[in-house]
């Protein structure tokens, strides 16, 4: 679904990414951990053509869009929850839902979808995003990109500053969206519990390179503390 390939990311002068290389497989859910300002936030800045990379190859679905305008790789069929989730305050949930539709009307059908990932936004669809709780807000940050269908869902940081029951419906929305619409999913994520319930296989990155790569069912969660130096 999605190739990585000797990927190297500047800001200003500063060397980011050092080669990174990974890929997430169709169906698969595949996290990223790794200490504050190692790059990770930026390999998804750079999928998403927000921070292009200087050298490297980003290969979605078969076709390359490394050199894409960032507004046209969404189209693609790729779905991006920011850290900090970015929702449009002022608007109300429903409004928020509707504006990454940008031809004709947003369909009754896809709304049903995303209401029955999170039933609180149904309940909560003409207050405006600003109001709800972290948790709410992080729902409807998903919602707004599953409106578009994507084949692949990039989150990054999706349970942070979560109380632990938000945290929990949030880990169950991924795992049911890769379960019920096989969408492949590529999750930057902080909480190690969160990252070792739903993804399938992990990558470590260290000073802007993927050091360690494997199956979730082959580590054992003291080898990744010790890796993460806790």
């Amino acid at each position: 679904m999605l190739e990585v390939k000797d990927l190297h990311t500047f800001y200003g002068k500063s060397y980011i990414l050092q080669g990174v290389s990974m890929q997430v497989g169709n169906g698969e859910i595949v996290g990223v951990l790794g200490r504050n300002g190692v790059g990770k936030t930026t390999t998804l800045r750079s999928i998403m053509g927000l921070t292009p990379p200087k050298s490297g190859e980003i290969i979605f679905a078969g076709r390359k869009i490394h050199k894409l305008r960032p507004h046209l790789i969404p189209r693609m069929g790729i779905g991006y929850v920011p850290q900090g989730r970015r929702i449009f305050p002022r608007l109300t949930v429903l409004e928020n839902l509707k504006t990454p539709v940008t031809e004709g009307k947003i369909e009754r059908l896809l709304l049903d979808e995303v209401y029955a990932f999170f039933p609180r936004l149904a309940e909560r669809s003409n207050q405006p995003g600003g109001t709800l709780s972290g948790g709410e807000q992080q729902m409807l940050a998903i919602g707004r990109a599953l409106v578009r269908q994507p084949k692949l869902m990039i989150l990054d940081e999706p349970t942070e500053g979560l109380m632990p029951l938000m945290v929990k419906m949030v880990r169950e929305a991924i795992k049911k969206m890769n379960r019920t619409k096989e969408v492949s999913i590529f999750l930057v994520e902080q909480n190690l519990e969160t990252s070792l319930e739903v993804c399938h296989r992990l990558y470590l990155m260290e000073k802007g390179r993927m050091t360690f790569e494997k199956k979730v069912t082959e580590i054992k969660k003291e080898e990744l503390l010790h890796l993460l130096g806790i």
